[in-house]
């Protein structure tokens, strides 16, 4: 009897112990698979509401010809609410008259003064602009725009970009000259996306907040073009843009770049994901959107004319594109 009684005691307290364990892995499990499943979530999300990243870069840029056309128009009910991301003291030494000052952080807030208006954000040379109207286009805005070439475009007195553009990379080894050499695409797994939402839209907010916390992700190209292997680096030109001007050694060209279609599978989550345009901002509209989606990703800074800007032809920033419409202080 006292046998028997030992050996149900051993059962019942192997069976309680098993129980126990088989709870705290299934309770793991299931954080992991709840952790994994965000970006899935995510995914489905975006697609289901128009908002992959082909739509969130359809017409989203425009001039400040354009802009200073509209908003002199006999007709107020034409103007642009214009949101001016710089820092406060260069928005109170000269501003487009009109605009409302806010930060990157605060762009869907100041957004909501707006009123149906269309939105305009404006920041030093177009590429800040760009995060912020991305986080506008995923936050009830989509038809927000940034003002090519930032304020630098409106007034001489404001240029930023002439000072930033260069021809270093066409003298180093590290640039593949025309007509280029681009990697072949690989496909990678999804990225995990730590967060607290589970729900699409709630999810999706979470992570635009994350976003504009972290504000501008941009690296610059004198950095990439050193040490080309630390990064996964994505070409956003046309093939016949490669062959026409070359890559950065070891970059790919994925174009496009979906959910969708699954093309997103080309970049790496386990590395820096540098992305570079002509100018840095379709690249930084590009950066914001994976940032979001969970990548490290990173805007190349003023884009390839930080790198071979007398090659690029109309692509170049050039002092002609400035206007030079007045601002007003505060």
């Amino acid at each position: 009897m006292k046998n028997l009684f030992k050996l149900l005691f051993a059962t019942v307290l192997f069976a309680a112990l098993f129980t126990t364990a088989c709870t705290k892995d299934d309770d793991d499990t299931d954080d992991d698979t709840v952790e994994n499943n965000n970006f899935a979530t995510l995914k489905t999300y975006m697609i289901a509401n128009d908002m992959d990243l082909p739509k969130v870069l359809d017409s989203w840029i425009t001039t400040a010809a354009n802009v200073h056309t509209t908003n002199t128009d006999a007709d107020p009910a034409n103007d642009f609410y214009i949101i001016d991301m710089r820092n406060g003291s260069d928005y109170d030494m000269g501003h487009i008259e009109g605009a409302v000052h806010s930060t990157l952080a605060d762009i869907v807030t100041t957004a909501a003064g707006s009123n149906g208006m269309p939105i305009i954000v404006v920041c030093y040379s177009g590429q800040g602009a760009a995060h912020g109207t991305v986080a506008l286009r995923l936050s009830g805005y989509p038809t927000a725009k940034v003002m090519k070439w930032g304020m630098s475009g409106w007034t001489s007195t404001l240029d930023s970009w002439t000072s930033n553009v260069s021809d270093f990379a066409t003298s180093n080894s590290n640039y593949e000259a025309a007509p280029g050499n681009t990697v072949a695409a690989a496909s990678y797994p999804d990225p995990t996306i730590e967060a607290t939402a589970t729900e699409g839209s709630e999810l999706l907010a979470e992570r635009v907040s994350y976003m504009l916390n972290k504000g501008f992700q941009g690296v610059a190209s004198v950095d990439v073009v050193g040490t080309p292997a630390d990064y996964h680096i994505n070409n956003y030109w046309t093939e016949e843009d490669v062959t026409a001007h070359g890559n950065i050694s070891t970059a790919y060209r994925i174009k496009p770049l979906g959910l969708a279609d699954d093309t997103y599978k080309g970049y790496n989550p386990t590395k820096t994901c540098v992305t570079y345009c002509w100018t840095g901002q379709t690249s930084s509209m590009i950066t914001a959107y994976m940032t979001i989606m969970g990548y490290d990703a990173k805007s190349l800074k003023n884009g390839a004319n930080s790198m071979i800007h007398s090659d690029l032809g109309g692509h170049a920033w050039d002092v002609s594109s400035i206007v030079d419409f007045p601002v007003v202080t505060k």
